[in-house]
Order: C-alpha cells, then structure tokens, then sequence
C-alpha cells in the first residue's frame, strides 16, 4: 500500500475548482515535488491530504488515502490522529504558525501529549530532543525562547522539529523556503533530505521554485489550473520537459552561471546620478548600540543597474532605505548628481518588497499612483487622471482599472502598481527592494523585464537589492556583496559571479539550488563534508 493515495480529487470553492482530477501516489520513503505557479492547485491539494478543508465550506472529490487512513470518510477523531501523529505539515510562514505567547519548546511540547498522553517532563524532553535532532543549538535553553527570538530559518527549523515530535510517516512542506536567505535555504533543504534518509518519512514538498525541487525529491509534479501538466522522475523531467508549460516554467528559472542578456548602458561611460560615500547607521543607545550599515560607498550611473546582495541583516535594506531618503544616515551623506541629498527627493523612488503592505488597501490603485502627481502639485483631475492611465498602461495594466483595489490583483499586478507609482514622479533613479521575491518565476520574469524595458527607454539608474543571487544576475551591470554592514565584493558582474574573489560570496554562490539534481547532489555532499570537517 501507498504512503499517499490520491485519486481524481476535485476541490472547488464556490464557482471556482481549484483542484481538477489529480491522481497522484507517493510511496514510504519518497520524495514528491509538487510545482507551479500561484493559483495552479498545488496547496490546494497539500491541505486535502490532511482533509483541511473539511468545514470550510469547500466541496471535495475523489479519493484521498494518507498512511492508510481515508480522509474523506474518516471521523473527526481520525484526522486528529491522523494529523501531527502519521502526518504533519510544515507551513509557509513560521512566524504565523507559531504562538507568539508561547514558549517554542512548550508548543512542541503540546503536541506530543496530544498525540501520545505522554507526561509534562516527558513531553519537554522530547521537545528538546527534536530542537537538538534539527541543528537548533543549545536546544535546552532555547526551547525557552519565544518564536520572536528566533531567525526565519531558526523558526522554520522550530516547525520542522514540531512535526517530527510524533515521528509521522509523511512529511508535507508548503514553501517552507520562500522567505529564506540562500544559504538558510540550501541547509533547510539539506535538513529535510537527512532527515528523510534518518527516518524513511515520505516528503511532500510543495513549492513554486524549481530550483528547490530539483534539490529535494525524487519524482516532479507540475501543476497548471489545477491539472497535471507532467509527472516524472526530477531528472528526466527537468532535464528534458515533454510539456510547453514546464518548458515555459523552466526558461522563466534565473540562473547565475548565465550572464545578463543585454547590459545596460552603464556597460558606457554615463553621468552618476545617484552616490553614497561613507554611509554609516547606527541602531540602538549605549552598549545595545550596532552598526547595520557600517563605511559603505557606492555609485550608480544613468541606464545602468547595481545589485545589492546579501543573507538578512547584511544592511542591504538599510543601505536602500538611506539612498531614498527614508532614513538618515549616522555618518557620510547621499549625492544625487553631484549634490548632498537631504530627506526624500522625487528624483530617487522606492518600489517595496510586498506590494500589499506598501498599498494602502482602502484606497484604489489609481489614487496611489495619483498621490506623487499630487505633490508635486498637480490640480487638474482631468490631467492626474489620464496620467495615471498612461501609467498603468505602461505597465502592462488596464488603465480601466484606475478605481479597484489592490485586493482585486494579483501579486505581480500589484508589484506593477507600485513601479507605476514609483515611475509617476518621474525619477532618475529607483531603489528597488527585494521587488521579486514574493512571486512565482514566471511572474518574476515578467517584472524584471518590465523594469529592463523601463531602463532601457528611460535612461533609470536602478538599485536592486536582493537576496536571490540568480535574479541579481540577471538583471546586475555591476553588483555589491554585503556582509554584517560591509561590502565584502564589489566590481562588474561578470567578474564577481565568474571569479568570485571573498569566502563569503562564493559561500552564497554555492547555495544557490542548481537544476540538475545529480548536481545538486554533489553540492549537498560538499556542504556535509564543510560542516562536519
């Protein structure tokens, strides 16, 4: 019998079916990618196999058989059982999945007596045994911390340990990637592999990264509208997809040993328009007092694109946020051509990270684009109005849709109205912070192509800051590798990705998933032999 059994499931929400006739088997001990796009299904169906949309009001079909029970016609005393004792899932965002009340040994701790009426001292013990079994160190101690005094990848490995505390049959990672720095990812992953190899646990990893399927499981699922489009062995599928879809998804997959396809016209001599010399911040008072971004100096010239890379709390934000304007820099100042540049200029904008948060829900997107237009002191209604349309219009978007709101688009619709809104000030430059990193590859391409395209005619100068080496590749004329504050590399792109000269940044490169699952292979064996040496 199979560890997952699913056949012909239907899921459908209202008028929409989110899950069409997939079959699917995973066997005691695979590994199983499911992949696609945002919308396609794939998390759809990794809740079912833990009958998650029971109550919810969805209606469900088909047949769904996980480590032998059937959760379609299991009682609610069954799934119970069935989830967190024979299955367990890892979600996308620790953050929201853990109790931020409660200490994070405690939480393990609760659901081993759940499942197993085990004692308080126990429970505890076991907890620690599973923070310790995952590469949490000093796990006794820990286990006191509260998920508020964990890293992202501290707190992804935190619900890794939860679900292996009953020791379930099958593991289901939803994402469990997405927000993680490369070199955080690359020893999640290799975590998730060891422990399949220690435990003989099934994995279901859903993900819309390909790069992190190829070095994770055995067998790909490719999913579209709900529908497999291809299922395969990872090698043969990724190597030689039969599909235009999985093709398509592939050729969308940036890549670091491929160079940017045109550069930009900083490849030329060109005037600087943005610099900062010196640059220091400083958070904190007294002895609590750190430097985020310490000594630093870069120049950014008209048509030209610099990368920005580095893990969470290298300052590369920091460093953004202060070529904005948006904060104040302790030490050195900001030149925008040639001249000290104090406070927010409309010359230098911002495109955020999560559209969500930096579009004010209750306003629609054509008033938010509206607003630099405003500012500068524009009155005509008439005049902002066919503005705002020439701008979405250049985006890529319906100018129609000047009066709906950002909830009615989707994520790379919304990363389009935040360059709109960027682009309507007319800047000379724009600081574009992690703009990509929420959004599926194809998606990703689109909005990195946008902003190619937007350079080329415009003549921007543009930061991006990232944390994704591969997309910072792709679109880089020259790129600066950040580190505790401190640019640690620096020079043409080429030349940093090719010849890359500091430990660190070849650290960062070798974590970067690769494609090809034997390569991967070789990589992780590598990473084993460095940690252990």
């Amino acid at each position: 019998m199979s560890l997952v059994e699913v056949t012909d499931l239907t899921v459908e929400f209202g008028t929409v079916r989110a899950v069409d006739g997939l079959s699917l088997r995973l066997e005691k001990g695979a590994a199983l990618g499911l992949v696609g796009e945002s919308g396609s299904g794939k998390s759809t169906v990794a809740s079912a196999l833990l009958g998650l949309h029971r109550g919810t009001g969805a209606r469900v079909g088909g047949t769904v058989k996980v480590a032998g029970t059937d959760v379609q016609e299991a009682s609610d005393d069954e799934l119970r059982r069935l989830r967190g004792g024979k299955a367990a899932m890892v979600f996308q965002d620790p953050l929201s999945s853990l109790d931020p009340y409660y200490a994070v040994g405690d939480q393990i701790a609760e659901v081993y007596r759940v499942h197993t009426r085990a004692f308080r001292r126990a429970a505890r013990a076991r907890a620690v045994d599973v923070l310790n079994r995952v590469g949490i160190a000093d796990a006794a101690r820990r286990a006191r911390s509260r998920p508020h005094e964990f890293s992202g990848g501290m707190r992804q490995r935190a619900l890794i340990a939860m679900a292996l505390a009953c020791e379930p049959d099958l593991l289901i990672a939803d994402e469990p990637t997405t927000a993680l720095d490369v070199t955080v990812q690359a020893q999640i992953l290799d975590l998730l592999h060891t422990l399949r190899e220690e435990t003989g646990m099934g994995l279901l990893l859903v993900t819309h990264d390909v790069g992190v399927a190829a070095e994770s499981v055995d067998d790909v699922l490719v999913m579209r509208h709900g529908r497999a489009v291809e299922h395969g062995a990872a090698a043969t599928l990724l190597g030689a997809p039969e599909h235009a879809y999985t093709r398509e998804l592939l050729g969308a997959v940036p890549r670091v040993d491929v160079p940017r396809a045109t550069a930009g016209a900083g490849a030329q001599p060109a005037e600087v328009v943005l610099e900062a010399v010196g640059m220091r911040r400083e958070f904190g008072r007294g002895k609590g007092a750190f430097a985020a971004v310490d000594d630093v100096s870069v120049e950014i010239r008209r048509g030209e694109t610099l990368g920005i890379v580095g893990e969470s709390g290298s300052g590369k934000t920091t460093l953004g946020r202060m070529l904005v304007g948006l904060l104040e820099p302790t030490a050195g100042e900001v030149r925008h051509d040639g001249r000290v540049l104090s406070g927010v200029n409309p010359a230098v904008q911002m495109v955020f990270q999560d559209p969500v948060s930096s579009l004010n829900p209750r306003r629609s997107v054509g008033e938010s684009i509206a607003d630099p237009l405003r500012a500068r002191g524009e009155r005509d209604e008439g005049r902002i109005r066919e503005r705002v349309g020439e701008l979405l219009e250049r985006v890529g978007l319906d100018p129609a849709h000047y009066d709906r709101y950002p909830h009615e688009f989707s994520g790379g619709q919304r990363q389009r109205v935040g360059i709109a809104r960027a682009l309507a000030a007319d800047p000379r430059a724009i600081v574009c912070d992690e703009p990509v990193s929420a959004l599926d590859v194809t998606t990703q391409a689109q909005v990195v192509a946008l902003l190619g395209e937007l350079q080329r005619e415009l003549g921007l100068a543009l930061v991006f800051v990232a944390h994704d080496l591969a997309v910072v590749r792709q679109v880089s004329d020259r790129v600066a590798v950040m580190r505790r504050g401190r640019i640690v590399e620096y020079g043409p792109a080429d030349e940093v990705y090719e010849s890359p000269r500091d430990p660190y940044t070849q650290q960062l490169l070798a974590a970067v998933p690769a494609l090809d699952p034997a390569v991967a292979a070789e990589r992780r064996s590598a990473r084993r032999e460095l940690a252990s040496a």
